[in-house]
């Protein structure tokens, strides 16, 4: 039998990568419906369309409008930013356990707003716009000094070096910031250790607002970006060799990485293994080329953090579950499972 030419194998892919994420589309509205039904009171299928249509009570249209339908944008806007920001960092550095919360770019813009908010006087009337860019201060701060200790001269970056720096570095930043939980008004002390369990605590209107133009902006350039991303996949002297300067590109695809993962955790504080689950996944149902695996990652982070942000807000109620220790449950044994991988 002989083999598909490419251009064919590139057709079959296009058109399972386009199913793919047809069908994670519909996961997502779907999840997205039955999310607007679920929580501490419930609104039946029925009084979600009349209220969604302008004919609710007031009750209701403050519980889905003023509270459930904001935070399930954001909850879908960050899986996306996550994810993507560890499709980035996985496709750059060739490595696969690479990921913004492993690595401690979460840790580091997380350790910047955690400062701001925890010595601002009043932390509802923080203000919400300048948040996202606090964190990717301190999220670009963060990989910048992740990047000097993985790069070598004549060898580039290290897989093994840029991982095992990113933990000590997520550690030591952790350790910091639980040092400065015992410094900051005890009447604060429950909002930040609730951010670092990874609660979405910002569930407005704004919020979304906030967040909003980091994804649509980033997000698009990163998919322009995409064949370079499979050309560094070949490796530092192979790409040098057909023409990308691959410092140049490496560090704008890090910089997009960096606005990504700062943006989200701004506002949904320490999700973590987001970006490690979603681009494996993706890798899974559409194969390594960036062109499918960046949307379709993106598509398989937004499930997964609105399915999780549900099941935190439903199983346990009146009590919240932190939507990142719902995260953490499914993805702390996949983690170990591609670490052990690694190994062998």
């Amino acid at each position: 039998m002989k083999p598909m030419p490419a251009f064919a194998t590139d057709r079959v892919r296009t058109r399972r990568g386009a199913f793919v994420m047809s069908i994670l589309g519909i996961l997502i509205i779907a999840v997205f419906i039955v999310s607007m039904n679920t929580g501490y009171i419930c609104l039946s299928p029925f009084e979600v369309v009349k209220t969604l249509f302008g004919m609710g009570t007031d009750q209701q249209s403050l519980i889905l409008f003023g509270f459930r339908l904001p935070r399930i944008v954001i909850s879908v806007l960050i899986g996306i930013g996550l994810a993507v920001s560890g499709c980035i960092l996985q496709g750059v550095s060739r490595n696969a356990l690479a990921d913004p919360g492993i690595l401690g770019i979460n840790a580091g813009s997380g350790l910047m707003v955690m400062i701001f908010i925890g010595f601002y006087k009043d932390v509802a009337g923080a203000p919400v716009y300048i948040l996202p860019v606090l964190a990717f201060i301190g999220a670009g701060a963060t990989a910048t000094l992740i990047y000097v200790l993985a790069y070598k001269r004549h060898e580039g970056i290290s897989p093994n070096r840029l991982l095992f720096n990113g933990i000590a570095i997520a550690a030591g930043i952790s350790a910091l910031m639980i040092v400065l939980t015992l410094m900051i008004d005890p009447t604060k002390y429950q909002f930040v250790a609730t951010w670092m369990a990874g609660s979405i605590w910002g569930s407005t209107w704004k919020h979304v607002l906030a967040l909003l133009p980091w994804i649509v902006i980033l997000i698009p350039f990163v998919i322009y970006k995409a064949r370079v991303m499979n050309i560094l996949n070949l490796g530092d002297q192979l790409a040098t060799g057909l023409g990308t300067p691959v410092e140049k590109e490496r560090m704008k695809l890090i910089g997009a990485s960096v606005g990504l993962a700062g943006a989200c955790v701004a506002v949904s504080g320490g999700i973590g293994f987001v970006g490690l689950i979603a681009p494996h996944l993706a890798n899974r149902l559409v194969g390594p080329k960036h062109q499918l695996l960046v949307p379709t990652a993106a598509l398989t982070g937004g499930l997964l953090v609105i399915v999780a942000d549900t099941i935190g807000r439903s199983v346990f109620q009146p009590t919240e579950v932190p939507t990142g220790v719902v995260v953490a449950v499914i993805g702390a044994p996949y983690f170990l499972y591609l670490l052990a991988k690694s190994r062998n």
